[in-house]
């Protein structure tokens, strides 16, 4: 399966207003995904919401009632059609406070098996701080507090420190982070079973830390939009179930395969830098610069290839004999505009292309992972080329920083013949 837990609701501040549990449905089956976190629980309107359109599925987990998705169905290629969506209750929760003497900033994500379990972490909340102002509740209380709530509502429920490097809200981050799990959790630190390595990280960067040593590597798309669902995500292969699924996070054992990346380098807090210099350094020229940005002499972002070196006690390049599955993925709208030689990947001409490839092979997962390449060379030549070298991570990347995104390019220039056009022709 394919397990997507961390997203937000069009409650969220800068979401998408299709951000409702019919886009994610939609876009949910078009990607090829089968557990999405339904995000934003704490919202009372939300709540609201996801109770009058879900029903129970299998243990803990729900699915549209069946007279909204056989209406969304209907508008599903029936390439798609057949995955089965459920969704799961989840919620981001922004945590800022006081603690030895800094301010902290930690977003943390919160599961939970049950409307029920869900009820009773808003009751606690909400004496807290107002859960109605946005989706992301902002809250003044210290993490650890949190995950104290998070253990006494059900032993069901799953606490992750969220996308653990970013600078501003993180519990690494560089900005208002802590240099340890120990020094935000104290005495609950054995709690901590899984963290979000985030966009800007992956895998690979997270085992250089000692401490991550056993525990779960997750990843997950932080979607604001459905069409961004997926973008990274976890595969599990255990039963269609909660509990079983809680339990293969929380464990790690064979039933968590492994994850599916961003190239942590297109991550908008991978390298140093200020957005408004246009200032992008990598860890070994922010130390020749000594932090200071060379425009307008101030402090750096420090991003997150820099920070991983901070605190790392492996080095750079450190590979554990054994580890999980790690794939990376570049979105076949990116490929395909690319391909067609447009910048904007949901231009006209890049939208026709994804539906023929759509139809034609099936939910995007598996034209970017499981499709043969000589099946889809037949059709679309080029598309098939750009799949065979993002699977052999054959790519050129221009890293992100100071919250810019990064840019992924498949090809060289003139790799491509200039201006060519991909045939629409099936």
């Amino acid at each position: 399966m394919i397990v997507d837990l961390h997203l937000h609701s069009k409650y969220s501040r800068a979401t998408s207003r299709d951000m409702d549990l019919e886009g994610m449905y939609h876009w949910g089956k078009i990607k090829g995904i089968n557990v999405i976190g339904t995000a934003d629980f704490t919202h009372p309107e939300w709540f609201s919401e996801l109770r009058d359109k879900l029903q129970p599925a299998e243990p803990g987990l729900f699915k549209l009632k069946d007279e909204i998705s056989q209406k969304l169905d209907s508008l599903i290629p029936e390439s798609c059609r057949d995955n089965s969506i459920r969704f799961i209750l989840s919620v981001e929760i922004s945590n800022i406070y006081s603690k030895n003497d800094r301010v902290r900033k930690l977003h943390n994500l919160v599961i939970v098996p049950s409307f029920e379990v869900a009820s009773y972490i808003n009751s606690e909340l909400n004496k807290i701080g107002n859960l109605k102002a946005d989706g992301r509740p902002i809250l003044g209380m210290d993490s650890k507090e949190l995950l104290k709530i998070t253990l006494a509502s059900d032993p069901g429920s799953l606490f992750i420190p969220a996308h653990i490097w970013t600078p501003w809200f993180a519990m690494f981050g560089s900005k208002s982070g802590f240099d340890s799990i120990t020094e935000a959790f104290e005495e609950l630190t054995p709690e901590i079973k899984a963290v979000e390595t985030g966009l800007s990280s992956d895998p690979f960067m997270n085992w250089r830390l000692l401490e991550l040593t056993g525990i779960t590597l997750v990843s997950n798309s932080d979607a604001h939009s459905p069409r961004n669902l997926g973008r990274e995500a976890n595969v599990i292969n255990s039963k269609l179930d909660y509990f079983d699924i809680i339990e293969a996070i929380k464990t790690g054992d064979e039933r968590f395969v492994g994850t599916i990346e961003f190239f942590p380098q297109e991550g908008k807090y991978h390298y140093d830098g200020h957005k408004s210099c246009r200032v992008s350094f990598s860890p070994e020229e922010t130390l020749k610069h000594q932090g200071i940005c060379p425009k307008c002499n101030k402090r750096l972002t420090v991003g997150v290839d820099y920070r991983v070196n901070e605190l790392a006690d492996k080095p750079f390049g450190y590979r554990p004999d054994k580890h999980k599955l790690v794939e990376y993925i570049v979105p076949l709208a990116e490929i395909i505009s690319e391909v067609v030689g447009v910048k904007t990947k949901t231009s006209p001409k890049v939208s026709q292309v994804y539906d023929q490839l759509i139809n034609a092979f099936g939910d995007e997962f598996s034209i970017l992972r499981t499709i043969k390449v000589n099946k889809i060379k037949n059709k679309y030549p080029q598309v098939a080329l750009a799949i065979k070298k993002m699977r052999k991570r054959d790519v050129f990347i221009e890293p992100g920083y100071d919250g810019v995104f990064g840019v992924v390019k498949i090809f060289k220039p003139g790799e491509l013949e200039q201006g060519k056009q991909l045939s629409l022709e099936i």
